[in-house]
Parts: structure tokens; C-alpha cells; sequence
């Protein structure tokens, strides 16, 4: 077993994932709990322990220390609403489907953490840190996203002396801010902090973005030196300054695979433990970053567009903007590092 981070984070960890049961998942003592880990990383460890705090009488797996068909039958064994926790260093798989989406199946609360153990030393720490779910926070910011998404007929992303323009209304909002109300399945990955959406009308995005930070081919966060400024026309890249060779690496493949590279989703980032300068490695971690990223290539199985096959659409890639201000109509929602909720 590894050890934990420090008895520090260890305290932090179980206040954060008390609050994430409490607020977010509304998990109540007469329901069941499995958690299922691994120890094959730091920050996997410290979890576990955390999680052992708050739930004493969950019953505790080490995903690799049984087999498949014994983990299969446990989740015969729960009920609707009971909860699963998955506490992994890489990603547990029992068949080809995700883990998650085959217990939302079972209407099983879900609440997982993957690829952990591409996350150490500070990075872990930030982790930890974004685990903090204050309600009042995400909830009133998302749904003051939300609302004025909705109803905007443009937004601008201001990256300092470049802007992308969206001049098109924008699809309905998604969230991802702890509130599960209405929803079919409560839970998913952690941590949280996100609201998204894409143009209606994609070929109306046009001008320049300045990138401080990408996906790399390894599904990491590669962080710039210096700034890439993405050309957008008519919502493709047709053109890049400044950039490097991974980035023309990443550019190549969507190519080879889809002939062009799209632009789609445009995502609003809650998350204040993740800024340009707190940083993961983590993509999928990351991309709550507190701030605009965007997404290379056709592929977005929320939104369907009739110019995009779902057999034909390949890559999904994670770009973070420089973000100076974010417009919604004439409206600022972001500005100075933060959104602003109470827009005026």
C-alpha cells in the first residue's frame, strides 16, 4: 500500500467528500454503499481513507485484489439509489463499457474518480482542493449560466487583444454543478464545475482564441510557454501562430481522421482550485478549470449536427483559452478571473 499524502490532506479530503455525500449526492444513512479502489497511487489511498471516515459502514473493495465476476455480483446485491464509489489510479473496466454508465443502468448513484494516479505531489493537492463543493456557489453561478445561455443570440470569448465570435444563438445549457434535480442519474465524475453548450449554427464562429494550454496525444494537459492563437472561420481552424509541434501533432491526427478540424463545445469552468497557473495533468480533471475551454474536432455526443456521422466523428480535444472577459449578448459573465452571477 502507498501511503497517504499527509494527514493534512487527508483531513481535507474527508471534509470535501463529506460535503459531496451530504449536499450533492444527498446520500442518507439507510442506503448501501460499495466503494471500490485500488492503492496503486497516492491520492487513490488518501481517498480511500477519507471515504473510510465518512462512510464507516460501506463495504470497501480492492478492485484488484478479486475478480471481475465477484465485483459484477456485488452490484446485484444493491438496491435503486444505493451509491458506488469509484476510487481509481487508471480506469476499471469490466467489459467494453464504462463502469459508470453500466451502473446508472442499475439506477445506482455514482460517484467516480479516475485516472488519479496521473496527479501527484502538488497536483494531488489541487486535486483535493477541487473536490470543495459549496452549493451555493456552483449552483447559483451554473443555473445564472444556464439561464443566460439560453437566451443569448451571440457570445464573444475575449482572450486579451483577440476575440472568437459566436454569432449564433447558443444549444440549451448542460450542467455539471452538484444539482441533480430532475435528473434521470445523480452522480458521475469528480470533481465538478461545469456548465456547456456549443453554437447552433457552428460555421457562425469566426476570429482568434489564444490558447494557454491544450490536450495533448497522451490525453494530458500541455501547458504553453508562450501563447497559440487558434484562426477560426466559418468554425474550423484554418490557421495557427505561435504554435508548437505537439499542437501540430494533435491538429494532424484530427485531420488524418476527420479531414478538417471543427470547433463544438464551449465550456464555462467552475472550478476555482484550477487556474491557468493551478494546473493538472489530468484532461478530464482540468477541463472544470475555472474559465473557457473549447473543443478540437467533430466529435460531441451531447449535441448532434446533421453535418456529423456519429460513426465518422473521432476526436474530442480539450483546448483552454486565455479568458479575459466572456460575453453573452452585451452581457460580461467572466471577468477578472471569476464569473460573475449576478449579471448586470
Amino acid at each position: 500500500m502507498i501511503n497517504p499524502i499527509s494527514k493534512e490532506a487527508i483531513q481535507r479530503a474527508e471534509q470535501h467528500v463529506q460535503d459531496i455525500l451530504t449536499l450533492a449526492i444527498q446520500h442518507t444513512p439507510d442506503q448501501s454503499t460499495l466503494v471500490i479502489y485500488d492503492t496503486n497511487c497516492a491520492l487513490a489511498t488518501t481517498l480511500t481513507e477519507a471515504y473510510k471516515r465518512c462512510l464507516p459502514n460501506a463495504t470497501f473493495i480492492d478492485f484488484y485484489a478479486v475478480s471481475p465476476e465477484s465485483v459484477t455480483a456485488l452490484f446485484q446485491t444493491l438496491a435503486p439509489s444505493d451509491l458506488v464509489i469509484l476510487i481509481q489510479s487508471t480506469s476499471f473496466r469490466l467489459n467494453a463499457f464504462r463502469l459508470r454508465v453500466e451502473l446508472f443502468n442499475l439506477s445506482l448513484k455514482v460517484i467516480e474518480h479516475p485516472h488519479l494516479s496521473r496527479m501527484i505531489g502538488q497536483e494531488a493537492l489541487f486535486y483535493i482542493d477541487s473536490l470543495a463543493y459549496n452549493p451555493d456557489y456552483f449552483r447559483t453561478t451554473g443555473h445564472a449560466l444556464k439561464k443566460q445561455i439560453d437566451q443569448s443570440t451571440r457570445a464573444i470569448v475575449d482572450s486579451g487583444d483577440e476575440q472568437l465570435i459566436f454569432d449564433t444563438p447558443l444549444e440549451s445549457a448542460k450542467l455539471n454543478i452538484g444539482d441533480y434535480t430532475h435528473m434521470k442519474n445523480i452522480g458521475g465524475q469528480f470533481p465538478i464545475g461545469e456548465v456547456f453548450t456549443e453554437a447552433r449554427d457552428l460555421e457562425a464562429v469566426n476570429g482568434r482564441v489564444k490558447l494557454f494550454a491544450f490536450g495533448d496525444t497522451t490525453f494530458s494537459v500541455y501547458k504553453v510557454d508562450n501563447p497559440i492563437t487558434l484562426v477560426v472561420t466559418k468554425g474550423r481552424v484554418t490557421d495557427v501562430i505561435n504554435s508548437i509541434a505537439e499542437f501540430d501533432r494533435v491538429l494532424a491526427n484530427i485531420r488524418a481522421d476527420e479531414g478538417e478540424v471543427w470547433l463544438r463545445e464551449l465550456g464555462f469552468g467552475l472550478n476555482k482550485a484550477f487556474s491557468p497557473e493551478r494546473t493538472v495533468t489530468d484532461i478530464g480533471t482540468y477541463e472544470r478549470m475555472c474559465g473557457i475551454h473549447l473543443s478540437l474536432g467533430s466529435k460531441h455526443s451531447v449535441y448532434q449536427k446533421p453535418q456529423f456521422k456519429r460513426k465518422d466523428a473521432r476526436h474530442h480535444v480539450d483546448v483552454f483559452a486565455m479568458t479575459h472577459r466572456v460575453y453573452l449578448d452585451d452581457v460580461i459573465v467572466f471577468e477578472n478571473g471569476e464569473w460573475i452571477s449576478d449579471f448586470k
